[in-house]
């Protein structure tokens, strides 16, 4: 094993010769069997680093029970770095759908809940470092579609409701797995209604608040991205609008953060769609609609230059209204109008 190990590090040919000479199960299998064997199992687990970045290999080990066998020794782990190396081999084959599933069937979010709670508070290095990574693997189990659901439990999954405690707290990398954790549970219509029904939007509107003067980007990006994604179904907008949304991500106009902008205008768009009140007053909103001139010729960012050229045919669309129209005249809108008008024929 000890063999295996320095050459696969350097030959990414000779891993693959390996991987399909079946030394994966086989690998597995002697973690399995040796779990008591300290330094059997860390060269299993170097191994297991090196084979699990390859994609071919992650689908073999979907077929062996990796997922559980990590996770019982996890459990066992007391020393930082043991935890650290178990952490390198779980990330990348995390990535797999099917193994997210499997961590998630086999305890892996229970062990990674603990660990946050006996982290949060500390400001040793080690413990900075294990909440880091605990967190980002919750959120990373939380991109694959079966997982997320399982997690979720209709709303009422002790694991959602955990993770809903992060948001309030005061450490901005639980803040910001909290808000990513949210805008994954929000990736259908069914889970965006319940949360939104529960209350989810006043806690993210508190941590966006929190965030307005410090400017914390990733806590600000991700909050934003939960909002986005919790405004798509059509029931939830004027509940959205009504709780103060707009106002809330109206804050962060004067962003100088690409990737803050481009969450910002998406919300908005989200949020005005279909509704007429709403995108009239938006699209009277001076300091808004200067500001997305503006953005309309950010060449820097096409993204952002995109965003904001629909969102202002989007608030002339949706508010059918003169004043709209009249405001984005008056803020050096006009070429954009007249770019959009003659688009629109393109795009229908």
């Amino acid at each position: 094993c000890g063999m295996l190990m320095n050459y696969s590090n350097e030959n990414d040919t000779l891993q693959s010769q390996l991987i399909n000479m079946g030394v994966i199960p086989t690998l597995v299998k002697l973690l399995g069997i040796h779990c008591q064997n300290a330094a059997l199992t860390e060269m299993c687990l170097v191994a297991f680093g090196n084979l699990a970045e390859l994609e071919s290999s992650k689908e073999q080990f979907a077929y062996t029970n990796i997922a559980e066998e990590l996770v019982k020794l996890f459990k066992k782990q007391i020393e930082h770095d043991k935890k650290e190396m178990i952490f390198e081999v779980l990330a990348p084959l995390a990535e797999n759908d099917i193994i997210k599933l499997q961590l998630v069937e086999a305890g892996l979010v229970e062990c990674l809940l603990e660990i946050v709670q006996k982290t949060v508070d500390s400001d040793k290095e080690d413990d900075i470092a294990e909440l880091k990574t605990a967190s980002d693997l919750m959120v990373l189990l939380l991109l694959g579609d079966e997982s997320m659901q399982k997690l979720f439990e209709g709303g009422k999954g002790s694991v959602f409701q955990r993770v809903l405690l992060w948001i309030p707290s005061n450490n901005h990398q639980l803040q910001l797995a909290g808000a990513l954790a949210i805008a994954n549970f929000a990736r259908n219509d069914g889970n965006c209604i319940h949360m939104v029904d529960n209350g989810i939007v006043q806690k993210l509107m508190d941590l966006l608040d929190r965030h307005v003067e410090d400017g914390n980007v990733t806590v600000q990006h991700a909050a934003l991205s939960a909002l986005r994604n919790l405004a798509i179904p059509v029931v939830n907008k004027a509940k959205m609008l009504s709780a103060g949304v707009a106002e809330a991500v109206l804050k962060f106009l004067r962003s100088e953060m690409p990737p803050v902008q481009f969450k910002l205008l998406g919300t908005l768009r989200m949020l005005i769609d279909a509704q007429a009140e709403a995108a009239e007053q938006l699209g009277k909103n001076v300091k808004l609609v200067e500001r997305l001139v503006e953005w309309c010729e950010a060449k820097d960012h096409a993204g952002v230059m995109g965003e904001s050229n629909r969102l202002l045919s989007a608030l002339i669309r949706h508010s059918k209204s003169k004043d709209v129209i009249k405001t984005i005249v008056q803020s050096g809108g006009i070429k954009h109008l007249v770019t959009m008008a003659t688009s629109e024929h393109v795009n229908h």
